[in-house]
């Protein structure tokens, strides 16, 4: 496995290019499958892409903010010293390793983007506590953003009354998708071969060390001199008091009326809340916010890239021609395993799970719906398959590498044989309860 893993590594290091650069290469490919297979002519396969760009703004601005208002928190001195405390439980690497992929799985578990950066600031505690090769230890924090949670948006939608797909497959429930006793055991199997995986990785000769610069002591110099308003105003608690409470009463509220729900947005207020109230003044909140814009920087150029190649996809057909080639293949036994590989091989390219399933769903259903196999198996497949293929896509890993200071080529080399460990495991949990 050691052997393996190191060939990974420098395989990786040596091949993978920068996110953006694959994000137009993948972007080319997309491009050419348009004409050569869909048939389409390269001016509709430019219209495809432009009129798909802007389809991800919202989300981009999101994913932004929360990695923006989740670092910002992170630099508060009562944040750190929580995450060193706890970073100092670990007395070795392999603990180190442990305490970080338990407690990045389970917030990962609760939702997806809390875990993104969970898993980034307690990597960069260990690095600071424990003498660690830091690609290996952000690796290890990423590796539990495959798992499928309450906040996994495609079961959710099919138990909501009033989905799109009632009407042809009914309202399967939670309790046979996310919480039926096979899911729950695939996912305790996952945490216990991540932790099995990493723990038995060495570190590397030229070890790498994390690089704790400025940004991570970001602290407010106190004013010297006679200060006019304008000074008092920007150094003072209340601004940043304020506006910090304003949105926590809003969020008390929303509890109290029990309309409150864990998402992307509520996210970025509860971060934006404990961040505000936290750091001593606004001038200390936005020395903290100019370090965070500059570890956005790739989701801010990308995500516009990747939409474009959803929208090619999407108009020129290609995800349709995908999606019937693998489901003329199979058969009842073997239909949730195409599922997964189908939905996994989709999402390299379209990598959001709604507007993923909103166009191959359907498809995927109506062949559940003939061969006779399970619906509730089905959606659970392609909701494990969105998920998988997130580990080798840098596109999802920009707010945790954002956050730690690496690139995409530093932890895809142990990531792709966790994709292969993670996905043998899934495929077999799928071709066992059939």
């Amino acid at each position: 496995m050691e052997a393996i893993t190191n060939f990974s590594v420098r395989i990786v290091q040596r091949y993978l290019p920068s996110a953006f650069v694959l994000a137009v290469i993948l972007t080319a490919i997309t491009f050419l499958l348009g004409i050569a297979i869909a048939g389409q002519s390269p001016m509709a396969m430019v219209s495809y892409w432009g009129d798909g760009f802007s389809k991800l703004f919202t989300f981009g601005m999101q994913m932004v903010l929360v990695l923006l208002t989740g670092y910002v928190l992170a630099m508060t001195p009562i944040v750190k010293n929580a995450l060193n405390t706890l970073a100092k439980q670990a007395s070795t690497p392999k603990q180190a390793l442990a305490l970080t992929i338990l407690v990045s799985f389970v917030c990962y578990y609760l939702n997806w983007g809390f875990g993104m950066v969970a898993g980034a600031i307690l990597a960069r505690a260990m690095g600071r506590s424990v003498k660690i090769h830091f690609p290996l230890i952000v690796a290890a924090a990423y590796g539990g953003e495959l798992v499928r949670g309450p906040s996994s948006s495609i079961p959710l939608v099919i138990a909501t009354p009033g989905n799109f797909m009632e009407k042809s497959i009914g309202i399967i429930p939670v309790s046979q998708t996310l919480y039926s006793g096979w899911n729950i055991a695939l996912t305790i199997g996952l945490l216990v071969l991540l932790i099995a995986f990493f723990m038995l990785q060495k570190q590397p000769k030229d070890i790498v060390l994390l690089e704790d610069k400025e940004d991570d002591r970001i602290e407010t110099k106190e004013f010297k001199g006679k200060m006019c308003f304008s000074d008092w105003i920007e150094h003072s608690r209340l601004p940043t008091l304020f506006l910090g409470l304003l949105a926590a009463s809003y969020l008390i509220a929303k509890i109290l009326n029990g309309s409150f729900s864990i998402n992307l947005n509520s996210m970025i207020l509860i971060f934006l809340s404990l961040g505000l109230m936290l750091h001593k003044n606004s001038v200390s909140y936005l020395n903290a916010t100019e370090s965070a814009v500059k570890a956005g920087r790739g989701i801010i150029v990308q995500f516009p890239l990747y939409a474009g190649i959803a929208g090619m996809m999407t108009k020129a057909g290609l995800v349709t021609i995908f999606s019937n080639a693998m489901i003329s293949v199979a058969t009842v036994k073997t239909f949730p395993l195409l599922t997964f590989l189908c939905a996994g091989i989709v999402n390299f390219f379209i990598p959001s799970g709604g507007g993923q399933w909103a166009i191959q769903g359907p498809i995927m259903m109506q062949a559940a719906y003939e061969l006779g196999a399970d619906p509730a198996q089905t959606i659970m497949a392609f909701t494990w398959g969105d998920g998988w293929t997130n580990q080798i896509q840098p596109f999802w890993a920009l707010p945790l590498l954002g956050v730690a200071g690496l690139s995409a080529r530093d932890i895809m080399g142990y990531l792709v044989i966790w994709l292969g460990i993670s996905g043998v495991a899934i495929a077999t949990t799928f071709m066992l309860i059939m």
